[in-house]
């Protein structure tokens, strides 16, 4: 038993051994097998998984790469064939459009040019504009090749000035070139001709034949320019009206208006003031006898008190220069300058006329009365001139021994004037829109008023106001009275305008500080004395 169980111990011995040996056989051929890459010098990589990933990364962004670029050469294909689409379209439009334009010759204006033309439209330009009161109308601005007549002047700028700003010369510089290129170059649709000098040769106007213009800003609309050109040696003056709406200047129409033949009904409505009458046909004389020969003078007078002194005036005048296109009309009843305008219009029976309601103390040129034949127009529109007030010539020529001469007054600065832009007396119109209106409002009795009333039914109705400065239109000066029977409105008025018509600011300052000036050259003298005899 012993000899048998130490055999059987044995075999088991050797079997385990064996056992051991073929796993451990196994497992040293898994290493040969799955070992891991070794460098050059036979050391195993350490970072081996950092590297894989990283690789792995890699090759997916080259992957997604490669299809962005592809996509976006796709998208590059779609964009070239949706352009090519684009124009075939384009071209099959146009060959639509031509094929219309053959059948109808007028093409369609485009977009620009409707919104263009339709700001010219709702301009008042060619029609006038209902308004509800003065205060509604924007007024001219007047100028010339040197100089701008404003009305808004505030406390820097002049009634009379040159345009110092570059973009207001580059401007006016820019629409008198356009004025002169129309005329020059008329269109087949402008009311003129083409004329010829003494030589055959074709007659060009430049910019010494401007004569004036006007211009107003609606600020919703655009610009509008009349213009006015002549020739020195020719009688016709050339008119064109530009428009800019706020983008080019555009032509609204070229015209040629012949004022030869054109007579002025000035009609002045007087009452005493005799001396002011004198000095009135003095004036009279020299621009419109001797100057201007193309008007007739009707003068409407209220009382018996100096009408013999008036009517030795006239008959004086007409002595002289061999003048009677004269009328005198005598009414017995109290001064009512609306009544007096009223008969004057009507003592006309000569038919259709254009007339110039004056003042006796208006001074006027040569010039006034073409800018009053130029800027009215029967049926169109009626002519408010802006008249330069003069100041107190005792005031202004303070520092003188005495004012100079009325002729050497009438000048546009700060301290001898202003715009009498609140005053509506002044007018040219036509008689037949005078009567078509009703004239003046015959229950305004006394002073002013009734050209306020008579300037708001042209606003109201369809005819076009030019309101705007003219150079050439003077109030003199003269002593105001406000009187106690006016109603309180007409006597805050004449307030007003005696206050108006007194002084400059400037001026005005000065006579209020007068005391404090003195006290200040009081104590200066005084100082200076006790220096030198110090």
């Amino acid at each position: 038993m012993s000899r048998r169980g130490s055999i059987l111990h044995t075999r088991t011995h050797w079997l385990l051994l064996g056992l051991a040996l073929l796993c451990s056989l196994v497992l040293f051929m898994y290493l040969l097998e799955y070992a891991p890459q070794t460098d050059g010098n036979g050391v195993v990589g350490e970072n081996y998984g950092k590297e894989y990933y990283q690789a792995l990364l890699q090759e997916q962004e080259e992957h997604y790469q490669t299809r962005a670029t592809s996509l976006k050469r796709q998208i590059a294909q779609l964009k070239q064939e949706l352009q090519e689409m684009s124009e075939k379209m384009e071209s099959l439009q146009e060959r639509k459009n031509i094929g219309a334009d053959q059948g109808n010759k007028e093409q369609a204006p485009s977009d620009l040019l409707e919104f263009l033309h339709s700001q010219i439209e709702k301009a008042e330009v060619s029609t006038g504009a209902k308004l509800p009161s003065e205060y509604g109308v924007i007024p001219f601005e007047s100028f010339t090749l040197m100089k701008v007549f404003q009305l808004e002047m505030g406390l820097t700028r002049h009634p009379e000035e040159k345009p110092v700003r570059k973009d207001k010369r580059d401007e006016l510089t820019d629409v008198i070139e356009a004025g002169l290129e129309v005329i020059n170059n008329p269109d087949e649709d402008d009311e003129q001709k083409d004329e010829e000098g003494p030589l055959g040769e074709k007659l060009i106007f430049n910019e010494n034949d401007f004569i004036e213009g006007y211009y107003r800003t609606e600020r919703d609309k655009g610009t509008q320019y009349e213009l006015f050109f002549k020739k020195a040696d020719l009688m016709e003056y050339r008119h064109v009206t530009l428009f800019r709406p706020f983008g080019p200047l555009m032509k609204v129409k070229s015209e040629m208006i012949d004022i030869t033949r054109s007579i002025i009904n000035i009609i002045v409505p007087l009452a005493e003031r005799t001396e002011a009458f004198a000095q009135f046909m003095q004036n009279f004389r020299d621009v419109c006898i001797h100057q201007d020969k193309r008007i007739h003078l009707t003068v409407v007078y209220f009382g018996k008190e100096g009408l013999s002194k008036v009517k030795s005036i006239l008959e004086s005048v007409a002595s002289e220069s061999n003048f009677h296109n004269y009328t005198l009309v005598s009414l017995n009843e109290e001064f009512n300058r609306g009544r007096g305008l009223n008969v004057g219009a009507r003592a006309w029976d000569k038919g259709e006329v254009l007339m110039f309601f004056c003042d006796v103390d208006i001074f006027f040129s040569a010039e006034f009365l073409n800018s009053c034949r130029l800027n009215a127009d029967p049926g169109e529109k009626v002519f408010y001139p802006v008249v330069f007030s003069l100041y107190n010539p005792a005031i202004v020529y303070a520092n003188q021994d005495a004012p100079p001469p009325v002729e050497q007054q009438l000048v546009h600065k700060k301290d001898s004037g202003f715009w009498r832009d609140f005053g509506f007396g002044m007018t040219c119109q036509y008689r037949s829109d005078f009567l078509s209106i009703g004239g003046f409002d015959m229950e305004v009795k006394g002073w002013g008023g009734e050209d306020v009333h008579l300037y708001r039914k042209y606003l109201h109705g369809d005819l076009i106001v030019i309101r705007t400065p003219v150079p050439g239109l003077f109030h003199l000066w003269h002593e105001k009275h406000c009187a106690d029977e006016l109603t309180p409105e007409q006597y805050r008025m004449c307030i007003q305008s005696k206050a108006m018509n007194e002084a400059s600011h400037s001026h005005l300052g000065m006579m209020v500080f007068r005391e404090e000036i003195e006290m200040h050259l009081h104590k200066q003298a005084y100082r200076t004395n006790s220096e030198a005899v110090g």
